[in-house]
């Protein structure tokens, strides 16, 4: 008899939001496409939140696992953690650094941070691609044209290489 073998993610990225994880959650799983809620916990009459209020989740995105906790304020999002997001078109990076921006900060070569303070690089698949060349002069143009970016575009970078 054979057993069907499931593939369990070893490492979940494990996020610790203030009181809004819930909304948090539901944010991401409405700009990527792909995704879907696994499991919710709620507060039982033990706490330490109100009964019945939201505490932890665990959702994917694009078949990558999240966990989210309202733990409360002690801790909070920094830069020196991100999430890279690969896209294939144009299209895609402005879709999402439309919405992921939206109401957080955006900064230099591709990266945001959301209105939850947690920080993403939207990048092209292309840009590995370009900086990659056997031609260091090439490779070299699209890095000075990155750096003067804050949403990549693929046709500057295109120009740039060429």
């Amino acid at each position: 008899m054979k057993t069907e073998q499931r593939h369990t993610q070893k490492i979940t990225p494990f996020l610790w939001f203030n009181n809004n994880a819930e909304e948090a959650m539901n944010f991401y799983m409405s700009i990527f496409k792909d995704s879907k809620v696994k499991n919710v916990l709620r507060y039982g009459d033990a706490g330490p939140g109100p009964k019945g209020g939201f505490m932890s989740a665990s959702f994917q995105l694009h078949g990558q696992e999240f966990m989210v906790l309202n733990g409360g304020p002690q801790f909070t999002f920094s830069p020196a953690i991100s999430f890279f997001v690969k896209c294939e078109t144009q299209a895609e990076v402005d879709e999402l650094w439309t919405k992921l921006s939206e109401g957080g900060a955006t900064n230099r070569c591709g990266w945001l941070q959301d209105k939850y303070g947690l920080s993403w690089q939207i990048i092209p698949t292309l840009l590995s691609e370009l900086m990659q060349d056997k031609d260091a002069a090439k490779a070299g143009r699209v890095m000075q044209a990155m750096m003067q970016m804050d949403k990549i575009d693929i046709a500057t970078l295109k120009h740039a290489y060429d």
